[in-house]
């Protein structure tokens, strides 16, 4: 007998539609689990899937050579956009790597070389000009006054010998001071026998009057002639103090002069000092002692060799040099005042540290990046700390070490990452390991209005809406034309849509401009 119950429903239908029911169930779940597998992310597993998403760094929003740790606004208020540890990740590279098609390296012109402990010789370079040795000038002035009675020297450049008589000079008051003394001398003979207070006040104003003479710059041998004879000479003889070159002759026969008056300026230039400018960042670099090569252009392939004298304490505000000082030999006379001059300086090295080449540092101006290669195709941005530097190696005092392999050239388009998707695109379709976004990015498409055209220049000012492949928003902005011809399509005011590239940091490039669409695109 077969059971029914209130509806009228047997229990082996019952069990039959609750089979049914499960299956059908089932089936929805299957569908639905297809479809998300398709593409379609539903809701509740959006976030989750972007939670796992790991951020390596910001990059800046118009394609620059500057990073940030954190998410921050570059100076026209755009986000830097962040990237994500599966972008860059590719070719087995780990998070926090940058990976790259080992095909590509080559195309890329990526080279490497090993940090290595080396001497850092350093040639410091500075222009520098000659001038008289300060302690080799000489000024004639006499300190009385009086009137220029003949002269023996009478061109400036003259070259003279020490005690060689320059001019002679007329003067009452030098001929009073020899009657005085040549008077005083008579008394202390006259009074030599008798002694007493008479004698000692009569040497007394000899001595006077001999001092006077003296600081007069009478020479001892006027002196002495004018003691022996007593005979008082109307004109007085100036020789030269030193050897050497008039460099200032300020005298004419006849004139009359007062005292302290400069007459003549002589120098003596067997020796020369080189004044030369080395630059700021140098200065540690610079020692007193020093060998320094000078080479001048009027004497080419002439060196001549001398040490750094002085280094002065004080530093130009305008060019950011500090002066030093070089002491040379001048035979022959060959080296004249005012000669400008080359000066190489060898740097004192401080033995061998861990360097790497100057052209594999990446500096964005708050940090020096350097880019490590992990292995083949994987390369890890490094923070490193430098310290001395050469003409081609900078020391690393942090951050690498000895051995570790360092990417020298190409290495500021593995940092950018639009440059690094622009050189990849370049080479075709990417591979199966490059994100698809790398190969896409090398053209942008935008439109907007003209703002303003410079012919000369070749640039156009255009107000564009938002371009998604870069996401930027809409701005106004200067782009430069790839070719003149594109200028004339080109015309304030009208509405275009352009196409346009990165050709360097910073740097866009239109390609390809026609009428836009309608009259409000961009906008």
């Amino acid at each position: 007998m077969t059971e029914r119950n209130s509806s009228g429903m047997t229990t082996g239908a019952k069990i039959a539609a609750a089979l049914v029911l499960a299956v059908l169930v089932a089936g929805a779940g299957y569908w639905a689990g297809q479809r998300s597998a398709g593409g379609e992310v539903s809701a509740a597993a959006d976030p989750a899937a972007k939670a796992e998403r790991k951020v390596l760094y910001y990059r800046n929003p118009m394609g620059l050579a500057d990073t940030s740790p954190t998410p921050k606004k570059d100076p026209m208020g755009m986000d830097y956009l962040p990237v994500y540890a599966d972008e860059e990740t590719g070719g087995g590279a780990a998070p926090g790597q940058i990976g790259i098609d080992p095909q590509k390296i080559q195309k890329l012109g990526v080279r490497t070389e090993a940090a290595a402990r080396r001497m850092l010789d350093k040639v410091i370079r500075a222009a520098g000009r000659i001038e008289a040795d300060e302690r080799r000038q000489y000024t004639v002035a006499p300190k009385f006054e009086g009137y220029v009675e003949r002269l023996y020297v009478s061109a400036t450049g003259q070259p003279v010998a020490k005690g060689q008589p320059l001019f002679e000079v007329y003067s009452a008051e030098l001929i009073s001071a020899q009657r005085e003394y040549a008077s005083a001398l008579q008394g202390v003979e006259s009074l030599k026998q008798s002694g007493g207070e008479a004698q000692v006040g009569m040497r007394q104003l000899a001595e006077a009057s001999l001092a006077r003479l003296k600081n007069w710059d009478i020479s001892e041998e006027q002196l002495r002639v004018l003691a022996k004879s007593g005979e008082v000479r109307r004109t007085l003889t100036f020789r030269s103090p030193a050897s050497g070159l008039v460099t200032e002759k300020k005298t004419v026969q006849g004139m009359r002069f007062m005292p302290g008056e400069v007459l003549y300026q002589i120098a003596d230039l067997s020796a020369v000092w080189v004044i030369a400018d080395v630059f700021e960042q140098d200065l540690a670099l610079v020692k007193p002692g020093a060998k320094a090569r000078v080479t001048f252009g009027a004497y080419p392939g002439k060196v001549f060799e001398g040490r750094i004298a002085y280094v002065y304490p004080t530093l130009n505000a305008e060019t950011r040099t500090v002066p030093i000082r070089i002491e040379l030999n001048n035979p022959g006379l060959l080296l004249k005042p005012g000669m400008f001059a080359q000066v190489e300086l060898a740097a004192v090295a401080k033995g061998q540290v861990v360097t790497v080449p100057l052209s594999s540092v990446i500096d964005s101006g708050t940090r020096q990046i350097v880019l490590i290669q992990a292995g083949e195709g994987r390369f890890e941005p490094r923070e490193v700390k430098l310290g001395a530097r050469s003409d081609t190696y900078v020391e690393v005092v942090s951050g690498v070490a000895e051995g570790e392999t360092v990417v020298v050239a190409a290495n500021f388009l593995i940092d950018a990452e639009s440059n690094l998707k622009a050189a990849l695109g370049g080479f075709g379709q990417a591979s199966a390991g490059t994100p698809k976004s790398v190969a896409a990015a090398v053209g942008h498409k935008a439109s907007g209005q003209v703002e303003a055209v410079d012919a000369k220049a070749g640039t156009a000012s255009i107000s564009h809406g938002p371009v998604e492949s870069l996401k930027w928003p809409a701005m106004t902005m200067e782009f430069k034309v790839a070719n003149p011809a594109l200028l004339g399509e080109l015309k304030p005011g009208t509405v275009v849509a352009f196409e346009f590239v990165e050709r360097g940091p910073g740097e866009w490039l239109i390609t390809g401009v026609s009428p836009a669409a309608n009259s409000h695109a961009g906008h």
